[in-house]
């Protein structure tokens, strides 16, 4: 099984390491023996992923990927594991379609002129505030 990021681009199930945990917050008398929850780990630097990928990712500041690369999703939304694997993988696959996009380039542009006048018009407010606060003399 493959997971697909884009129409080229994919990633084998051998490098996603998914292990079963038990869940956190309020249960009831089954919450102590299964463990509903997942943890996903996806080590970016020994992935199967394009150079460019992997160069965008690393560049993400992204609080789910370590100072070491390894991308870590805690799934625990549901009551049932194979529900919670799958929102992991999902949300693998948003994080790397997200780190896959280019970004955009800002074209500079002048500010208009009514912007000008504002900014304008707000220091020479400021400037006649301060000459109010001098020291009045006769």
């Amino acid at each position: 099984m493959v997971l697909k990021i884009t129409k080229y681009v994919s990633i084998p199930d051998s490098e996603i390491e998914i292990t079963a945990i038990r869940s956190q917050g309020a249960g009831g008398q089954h919450v102590n023996k299964v463990s509903s929850a997942v943890h996903l780990r996806f080590d970016i630097s020994n992935s199967s992923l394009p150079e460019r990928y992997r160069e965008q990712l690393l560049a993400l500041n992204d609080r789910r990927i370590s100072k070491q690369g390894v991308i870590v999703i805690k799934a625990q939304r549901h009551r049932d594991q194979e529900r919670n694997r799958e929102d992991a993988l999902h949300r693998l696959q948003k994080l790397l379609r997200q780190g896959a996009e280019s970004p955009k380039k800002r074209i500079p542009t002048r500010p208009t002129r009514a912007s000008n006048r504002r900014r304008l018009d707000g220091k020479t407010r400021h400037g006649r505030q301060k000459l109010l606060r001098r020291r009045v003399e006769e």
